[in-house]
Parts: structure tokens; C-alpha cells; sequence
């Protein structure tokens, strides 16, 4: 199936949600705002491999270790699973977490140097605010991974019932990338000193990262609620990001840009914002989570649309969606690619949560 490169246009009124082929699992032509430019090379049919039951509460992210293990965190139980051999248990509990609404334990990140330095990042809700923490996953003489307590990285991120981010990751750099939400508060997106409604970008050890553009944590401004991050193989940074009621984003990030929230959302040709490369007018067909980009392809887990969107990229531009599993798994938080090149997918609410291996086929 041809699928057309596109840029995006003006935001417009929700779309009707595109038909659902009679035994659900074929792929659906996106509704999201777009004008094809130019041909793209199919999009891989993904399949699935495995469905594996690890009895999860409401997973939020995952890293596999060099060693293949995975490692999930539980936004509510604060837990983290290890997942080795096929089998998910637990690895601890994060102290100092405080759930409630969409803050918990969230995003997870590997150290680039784990070998050396054995340090598993995390973004997590505290009484007092959003932060980011590290923990050093060593190893016992049976070969089980034991949890060090909690180092404090970088604090002070606004948190709230809603709108907490949560979506952290190394970069190609280096350096630790970090989704926040605006945690209701309006005026923060646009203040480049506040750090709600940003991506930060810091060093391992929580400071602000050389070349940043204004000179302190901030890397782009005016985002509502970031939640995944991904790097295409040419090192360009892409994000996915809640609209409110309309809008759903995917972003290409630049250095020092602004995306516009709360005076635009979507793609409005205004002035002193960037637009989004794809916008769902409805968010019932999207919410995109977590982001995974795999040989020129960004695959995006959906919330509410309860799918897994496939969207082409070239260059700087992207292409028309594909949704796949429309309402077959529930509600899909992250995307994962796996050591030996697939996906993981994670679902979210299902009570309780398993994860999909996917097979991508040419």
C-alpha cells in the first residue's frame, strides 16, 4: 500500500474516525490534517509475534538492559518489573512516589554508559513536584538485579492531577531529554524560564546542557503535555503531544522553537510557532503516547484511539498515518524497540496490562 508523504495544514474540524476493516486487524488511512507532496516506500505491515501476560498495573515505559532483560515501571504501584526468560518480577518498589491522576512512576531511561556506571533513570510524581531521580541496578552473586535508592537528578518540574509529561531518553548527544507537561498551569509553556510545558535537555548529572538555547535547562517552549521522544537516523528529535479537546501533535523539535501552546495548537501558519508535522483534529482517534522510530517510520501508541499509528518520515517532512489494531488491545502507552529489532508495545488499563511483541513484515 503506497503511502503519500505530507506536510501538515491548517488545524480544521474533527474528521469522521476512518472505517475499521471487518475483522479489525487491517490498517486504516489517518484522519490527522495532511497535503501529499510527494510518493513514500509502503509502511511495513506490523504483526503480531507474541502477546505476554506479565499481570501488569498500568506500565508506563520500558528499557531492555544489555543483557536483554527489560525493565517496566507501574505508574500507580510505583514498582519496577523485571522481565527475563519470558518471566515479569519485581524488582522493587521507587521510594518517595506519590500517584495520583497521570502522576506516578513514569518515563524510565538508560544510562549510555550503563556498563560502567549501572544507572537507570526515571521520572516520577513527588509530594512536592515532577522530577527526575536515578537508581544504579546492580547485580547480586545469583544474578538478580538489586534497586540502590533513589538519587535526586533534577526537580522542581510542576506537577498536578493532569498534564505531568513524564517521557524521558538519552539522545544521540548524550544528554537526557525531558517531556513536561503543563501541569495546568497556562502561563508556564510560554515562560522560557519556567519548566512546565517544555523538553529540557541536561547532562547525566541533571545541568543544563551545553548549547542550550537559552542558556539554562529549556531546549523548546509552548508544548501542553509531551509524552515520547524519539531520534530518526539522521539525529533529528521528534515528540509526540496531547492537544486539548482537538489537536493531537507530531512535533519535529528544534533547538529554541516554540509550538505554540496555549495561543495555537495543531499546525495554523502563525508567526513565531512551529507547526506540527501531523495533527489529529480528533483525539478520540489518537492521544499519542509513546514514540519508537524504526527505519524511517515513527510508530506511535495511541490512548484513547486505542491503536498504534505508523506514520512514514523523509527528511524533515512527514507522511500520511496508518492505524493498526484499531480496538484490539485497549489503550497503548509505549512503543519499545526490542534488542533483536521489533516492538514492544505496551498496553495500559486493561487490569491487568500485558505486552504485544510485534514482527514488523516487508
Amino acid at each position: 500500500m503506497a503511502i503519500c508523504l505530507a506536510v501538515a495544514a491548517c488545524t480544521g474540524p474533527p474528521a469522521p474516525a476512518p472505517a475499521t476493516s471487518p475483522a479489525g486487524t487491517g490498517p486504516q488511512a489517518g484522519s490527522a490534517v495532511a497535503v501529499p507532496t510527494q510518493s513514500a516506500a509502503p509502511v511495513p505491515t506490523p504483526a503480531v509475534q507474541e502477546r505476554l501476560e506479565f499481570q501488569l498495573d498500568t506500565p508506563w515505559a520500558a528499557v531492555f538492559l544489555p543483557d536483554g532483560t527489560a525493565v517496566i515501571s507501574e505508574r500507580g504501584t510505583a514498582l519496577l518489573k523485571a522481565v527475563r526468560d519470558g518471566m515479569a518480577t519485581t524488582l522493587g518498589k521507587v521510594p518517595g512516589v506519590v500517584a495520583g491522576g497521570e502522576g506516578g512512576l513514569l518515563g524510565l531511561a538508560l544510562s549510555p554508559h550503563f556498563d560502567s556506571d549501572r544507572y537507570l533513570y526515571a521520572y516520577l510524581t513527588s509530594r512536592e513536584d515532577n522530577r527526575v531521580v536515578r537508581l544504579a541496578l546492580n547485580s547480586a552473586p545469583d544474578g538478580a538485579l538489586t534497586l540502590s535508592p533513589p538519587q535526586p537528578v533534577f526537580s522542581g518540574i510542576p506537577k498536578a492531577n493532569t498534564h505531568n509529561g513524564g517521557r524521558i531518553r538519552f539522545g544521540p548527544d548524550g544528554f537526557l531529554y525531558v517531556g513536561t507537561g503543563d501541569a495546568q498551569r497556562r502561563d508556564q509553556p510560554q515562560d522560557r524560564n519556567a519548566l512546565g510545558g517544555k523538553i529540557l535537555r541536561l547532562t547525566p548529572d541533571g545541568s543544563p546542557a551545553p548549547g542550550n538555547p537559552f542558556g539554562n535547562a529549556v531546549y523548546s517552549l509552548g508544548h501542553r503535555n509531551v509524552q515520547g521522544l524519539a531520534w530518526d537516523s539522521a539525529g533529528r528529535l521528534w515528540a509526540t503531544e496531547f492537544g486539548p479537546d482537538v489537536d493531537d501533535e507530531l512535533n519535529l523539535i528544534l533547538p529554541g522553537a516554540n509550538y505554540g501552546w496555549p495561543e495555537v495548537t495543531g499546525a495554523p501558519h502563525r508567526a513565531g510557532f512551529e507547526d506540527a508535522k501531523v495533527v489529529w483534529p480528533s483525539t478520540s482517534e489518537s492521544s499519542p503516547s509513546g514514540l519508537e522510530i524504526v527505519d524511517g517510520v515513527a510508530y506511535l501508541g495511541a490512548l484513547r484511539g486505542e491503536r498504534l499509528w505508523a506514520v512514514p518520515l523523509s527528511g524533515t517532512e512527514a507522511g500520511v498515518p496508518v492505524a493498526y489494531f484499531t480496538g484490539q488491545y485497549g489503550r497503548i502507552r509505549d512503543v519499545i524497540r526490542t534488542p533483536e529489532g521489533g516492538l514492544w508495545l505496551l498496553t495500559n488499563g486493561e487490569n491487568p496490562d500485558f505486552a504485544l511483541v510485534l514482527r514488523p513484515s516487508q
